[in-house]
């Protein structure tokens, strides 16, 4: 048997993830605990005075912590597009990380805050928006790989997406931060809209994603401004601007609808011209 050349290198299989397919992993998992630490604070505040000042910061921590799961959760692709670090691995946690992040974790928040005080029914309304959550992504994950998806084909979401679904449920802990308004708290408020939330995450209707905005060039300059004021607005009334921005939102929802309404018409038009071009051709 011949001696191996010393240079000679023995190739071995890889094996594990990617080093670049790290930093958006460890991006997706710190939006699961922060979500999870929200629910850590909305415990927290059961033990507190009512009223006091602690328990309105636990209250506030709760909430400012499933925003900022949504932030995080906003970054994770990115980045990974951004390193090329997509794995299988990555897309897995990250649909477990929003089911805890979006589903779990606020509807527990919001059943120690408000719906526990409706006997016996309370707690499916936070159930129901739970399962709402895992349903959807169980959707999406199903469709990922399917050739006919119209919603993404014309650039729009089908229903709202799981971090949206998350802060739209929060809209009455919003509007009770900034008010001290005791009727947000109300079962009979956050109840309903519990459940709307959780029809809107389940929903077929076309919601507008980013690919779906086109901007004109005359207004990408105002376009900045608002978003720097809108960055202001977050660290100077945050609530305010929190619960501005989900009922902004909804209302955006029909004129999504209408927007995708138009593009089906769109395509309607230019595929009939086509069907009745082909046959002239082939003459």
């Amino acid at each position: 048997m011949a001696p191996r050349p010393d240079n000679a290198r023995i190739q071995r299989p890889l094996k594990g993830i990617p080093l670049r397919a790290l930093a958006p992993n460890a991006v997706t998992a710190l939006a699961l605990c922060s979500g999870l630490t929200g629910v850590r604070f909305a415990i927290g505040a059961i033990g507190r005075v009512p009223g006091s000042e602690r328990w309105w910061l636990e209250w506030q921590m709760a909430a400012a912590l499933i925003i900022l799961a949504g932030v995080l959760d906003g970054l994770d692709g990115r980045i990974a597009r951004l390193l090329k670090g997509e794995s299988r691995f990555g897309a897995e946690l990250d649909s477990l990380s929003d089911v805890i992040a979006f589903g779990v974790s606020p509807a527990i928040i919001m059943f120690l805050w408000s719906l526990q005080a409706l006997p016996r029914y309370g707690w499916l309304f936070a159930l129901g928006h739970a399962v709402c959550c895992a349903l959807r992504l169980a959707r999406f994950n199903a469709q990922i790989d399917a050739s006919e998806q119209p919603h993404k084909s014309a650039g729009f979401l089908t229903g709202v997406p799981a971090p949206a679904g998350a802060g739209l449920l929060m809209l009455p802990l919003y509007l009770w931060l900034c008010t001290g308004l005791d009727i947000f708290r109300e079962t009979y408020v956050v109840a309903p809209w519990a459940a709307f939330v959780g029809f809107l995450l389940i929903s077929n209707v076309a919601t507008y994603s980013w690919s779906s905005l086109r901007l004109r060039s005359g207004i990408r300059l105002w376009l900045l401004l608002a978003v720097a004021l809108l960055g202001a607005a977050l660290i100077v009334a945050t609530w305010e601007t929190l619960a501005i921005a989900s009922i902004a939102y909804v209302l955006s929802i029909p004129f999504g609808m209408r927007s995708y309404a138009r593009v089906r018409r769109q395509r309607a038009a230019a595929a009939a011209r086509s069907a009745q071009e082909r046959p002239a051709a082939e003459a």
